[in-house]
């Protein structure tokens, strides 16, 4: 069981230099040598190394804004500092552009040495060669893959290479999707890859053919091969993954190795092993004391519909709602019976306090999560529901989401957030609760979902849609609906499909709905050219839940949806050619 982080341990405990160059820097001497191929054990420590490169950008002093989930601040979820790409300040010389790809080609080095090194020198028997090298190959594509969402051309290396031999010119965008579709039709025409790992299996984690499936599949998508990534996605839909029952507790520990996971980052409760979610997206009042760093946009908790899949709408909680300044919608979100001085600073700040119920204003305002998909629930708090948060005077306390903040300390028990100077949507997915399942905020346990089943069905639908086949798309993305326990496509008046087209922005709206902190929403932007519009909009930005602008966003032209070659890249590699619009 989580076989590789295990082996990650040892490998640490069991340090060699050489194993250090391997875990934790660009593999120059270290990684070339032949010598750390030459023992079986050698030869599985070496790639391990490689799954450990999906680890690069895990920080535990700071978000460092490069794990998966961090890019969520882009679409669905938002930093409460904001970030220079959504500000209009950022410029090549980010660390951020830097980083990713430093890390990115990290991996792709790591797996360039296994490629080269395991047939060579490696004395493990040939099936396991055969497989070790499939699954570098999968980790190769997936990092070329990841590198080619953000940059959209890259130098292509496929031997491991010294730093001072980096000097390729780029690639084009479609020459590196094609060699990702290789590296993956390698990793699935070989025969020693299993289709797939079942719970509790010692190998549950490492590649498959599944996996190989479904990310050659959404290769497919970013060529518009409909027919080619439908025909992968199917195979992956054949191969036993199956969707667990519950959305709710499929993000639980103890259901994380289950028929949905296709590929995760594999987590451990040990220091330097483990998510960092709890530390970046709990509050104070989780255990640990976290800092909330990301946050839940108001955009899309409005976006979930109701539980028979008509779509909510705030003048159905509270008629006039729309016609209200944002300022002013804060009189709906106040606690009940505010002091004095709580109602006199929030009629300050502009709300509406004729509309103030001292007795009924929580009542009022939870109806407007009441009844709604499921998901909100699982993957939001919201105001006035309760969360179970860390220990207080002795025990584990319920706390509750208030406004205006008063007190942690029991009778009151209010969940405590950063800052406590605005009011929050808060996340819920991938946040502990109480103070026993993990040993601190920087070591949770639960494995990370790269890819799973849902997203599959998801991608396959885009592509039959695309191709005219509506109604078997239909039946996909209604699959991961019902599951979720929202109204049916097409069940209803409510849910009716006009065609394609509304389908299309159906299975956009899904997948958002589907994927909170989970990493995928800010690709499908990019991909889908729908960045702009959905996050860049008038008056968007860092919000109070009823609306108020705190941190503006600015759009500083259509060159944000490539990323910029690293200034730093450039100086040190004249042949590579900047994206246009960015200025070094």
């Amino acid at each position: 069981m989580k076989n590789i982080t295990y082996q990650l341990v040892l490998i640490l405990i069991m340090t060699s230099s050489c194993q250090k160059g391997l875990l934790n820097t660009v593999p120059s001497d270290a990684l070339s040598s032949s010598s750390m191929w030459t023992t079986d054990n050698l030869t599985d420590q070496g790639v391990t190394g490689i799954y450990q490169a999906l680890r690069l950008g895990i920080t535990t002093d700071a978000a460092s804004g490069r794990e998966l989930y961090h890019y969520d601040r882009f679409a669905s979820s938002q930093c409460r500092d904001a970030d220079p790409l959504l500000t209009g300040s950022v410029t090549t010389s980010s660390n951020l552009f830097s980083s990713v790809w430093k890390e990115l080609y990290e991996g792709i080095n790591r797996a360039n040495d296994a490629i080269y090194h395991i047939p060579l020198v490696s004395p493990s028997d040939e099936s396991k060669k055969n497989r070790l090298i499939a699954e570098s190959k999968f980790l190769r594509a997936y990092f070329y893959l990841r590198l080619n969402q953000l940059y959209k051309g890259v130098p292509i290396y496929l031997e491991p290479v010294d730093a001072s031999e980096t000097t390729k010119p780029r690639s084009s965008e479609k020459e590196v999707w094609q060699q990702v579709l290789q590296d993956l039709t390698d990793a699935i025409n070989t025969e020693d890859l299993p289709i797939k790992y079942a719970s509790g299996d010692a190998s549950f984690g490492r590649v498959t053919k599944g996996a190989a499936y479904a990310l050659r599949g959404k290769a497919y998508l970013y060529l518009n091969e409909w027919t080619l990534a439908a025909q992968d996605f199917s195979k992956v839909e054949a191969s036993g993954y199956t969707l667990f029952p519950s959305y709710d507790k499929l993000f639980l520990e103890e259901n994380e190795q289950n028929d949905e996971i296709i590929f995760s980052l594999q987590n451990l409760p040990i220091a330097g092993f483990g998510s960092t979610t709890q530390f970046f997206c709990g509050t104070r009042s989780a255990f640990g004391s976290d800092w909330n760093t990301y946050l839940i946009t108001s955009d899309l908790v409005d976006s979930y519909e109701n539980e028979d899949g008509s779509p909510f709408s705030w003048e159905d909680i509270i008629p006039g709602y729309n016609a209200l300044s944002p300022a002013q919608r804060e009189v709906y979100f106040l606690r009940n019976n505010l002091t004095t001085a709580e109602y006199n600073a929030a009629s300050a700040r502009g709300a509406k306090m004729s509309e103030y119920l001292t007795n009924g204003n929580e009542a009022r305002i939870l109806k407007a999560y009441a009844h709604r998909d499921p998901r909100l629930a699982s993957n939001v708090i919201t105001p006035y529901s309760t969360f179970l948060g860390r220990e207080v005077d002795g025990a584990d306390r319920t706390f509750t989401l208030r406004w205006p903040y008063r007190s942690e300390a029991v009778g009151v028990l209010d969940i405590r957030y950063n800052p406590g100077t605005y009011f929050w949507y808060l996340n819920r997915k991938f946040v502990y609760t109480g103070s026993t399942q993990l040993p601190d905020r920087t070591s949770g346990g639960i494995d990370f979902p790269i890819i799973r089943l849902a997203d599959v069905l998801l991608m396959h639908a885009e592509a039959l849609n695309e191709i005219g086949n509506t109604q078997d798309a239909i039946d996909l993305v209604n699959k991961v609906r019902k599951r979720a326990g929202v109204g049916l496509l097409n069940a209803s008046q409510a849910t009716a499909i006009a065609g394609q087209a509304e389908l299309r922005e159906k299975i956009q709206q899904e997948r958002r709905l589907e994927f909170p902190n989970e990493g995928i929403s800010y690709f499908d932007e990019l991909r889908l050219k729908t960045w702009k519009n959905n996050t860049f909009y008038e008056g968007n930005g860092v919000k109070h839940i009823w609306g108020t602008t705190i941190i503006p966003y600015v759009w500083q032209g259509d060159y944000l949806y490539k990323w910029p070659i690293p200034l730093a890249e450039v100086q040190k590699n004249p042949n590579l050619v900047q994206n246009d619009g960015w200025i070094n």
